[in-house]
């Protein structure tokens, strides 16, 4: 077995916490002996044991005298820092791990390279680097977030055949329920989801996971006037929620209420995110916020839902996008055409 084959295992067992993990990152580990694998684990949830703390606690105890001999393999760097846990580096060289091998080195400037160091310092082997593009796309949220000091975005909307977002300018079922169930699925796995004024005025969004099992992510509305009655679905208390205002900073419960000014409103936004420590966001506004975001090239991956049957001749515009897919999937009859912002490569 080859170090690539243990590190796709770790990215395996990382994935399982997908959405759940926020602000950490999402890391797997698996402990090998002689070709075998001993423990394996991930982190689960923010305040809870690491990943490779879980590997080690998932040996079985009497195997545990085969540390020293053993191979411990992480996928993101091991953490030098103490935080709700201690570090993890600190606790493979009291355990005597023969080698370790990371995947991706930890961008973070509380690791970047230190949890490396500790270990080397220790006298035990390290390698790095390994499957490292897939480590970093595991965690693509987390590396944008500490790298460029923003969350990751994700654009997403629905359009017609002949490219309108409504009927007449009223709200129209354009995708089908299995893509609605892959929406909610999407909601689930990002830290939180956006919308201007005009989308929750005219579709009085819940902007909540319904159609699966899953944790609702951060309600983001961008209301300057604060024109939303308190009446509608965004102000009940299934999410936290902020809403971003040009009258008023206060925070009530689930309600923050966030003061920033009409000029330069989505670098203001960003800003604000990066402080709370929102890792990722869909936009899942209107024509309006979506071309506010494609025209300062401010996103990472978009999703347009597109339904090739249906045509709609008046209403909306979806918004000015020419990219070409990387790919193209079918919901039944909803087409899913996925981007990927390569100009940020």
């Amino acid at each position: 077995m080859n170090d690539e084959f243990y590190i796709n295992r770790c990215i395996e067992l990382a994935q399982k916490a997908l959405g759940k993990t926020y602000p950490n990152p999402l890391v797997g580990s698996v402990i090998v002996h002689n070709n075998s694998i001993i423990g394996e684990g991930f982190h689960k949830k923010a305040g809870e044991p690491h990943a490779e703390i879980n590997a080690i606690n998932s040996i079985k105890e009497e195997d545990k005298h085969l540390i020293p001999e053993s191979t411990i393999y992480v996928s993101l760097e091991p953490c030098a820092h103490f935080g709700k846990t201690p570090p993890c580096a600190l606790k493979i060289v009291e355990l005597g791990f023969k080698k370790v091998v990371i995947g991706a080195m930890d961008s973070h400037d509380k690791v970047n390279g230190k949890g490396k160091k500790i270990i080397t310092d220790a006298g035990i082997e390290v390698i790095s680097g390994i499957l490292e593009d897939e480590c970093r796309e595991l965690n693509k949220r987390f590396f944008t977030y500490h790298e460029k000091k923003r969350p990751f975005i994700i654009l997403k909307w629905a359009q017609s055949a002949d490219g309108f977002m409504d009927k007449d300018f009223k709200p129209t079922q354009i995708s089908n329920s299995l893509s609605k169930q892959f929406v909610h699925q999407i909601r689930s796995e990002e830290h939180a989801i956006l919308v201007g004024k005009n989308t929750a005025l005219h579709d009085n969004p819940s902007l909540t996971v319904r159609e699966i099992e899953g944790r609702n992510p951060i309600r983001i509305l961008i209301d300057f006037n604060l024109d939303i009655p308190e009446s509608c679905n965004i102000y009940n208390d299934e999410a936290e929620t902020i809403i971003f205002n040009s009258i008023k900073d206060s925070k009530d419960k689930y309600l923050k209420f966030i003061k920033i000014e009409k000029e330069n409103s989505l670098d203001q936004i960003l800003e604000k995110l990066y402080e709370l420590q929102i890792q990722s966001v869909i936009i899942e506004g209107g024509r309006f916020t979506l071309q506010q975001f494609i025209d300062q090239n401010l996103w990472d991956e978009t999703l347009i839902f597109k339904n090739p049957n249906l045509n709609l001749e008046n209403g909306t515009k979806a918004p000015d996008f020419n990219f070409a897919p990387d790919k193209t999937e079918n919901l039944r009859d909803t087409q899913v055409l996925f981007f990927s912002n390569h100009s940020l490569d």
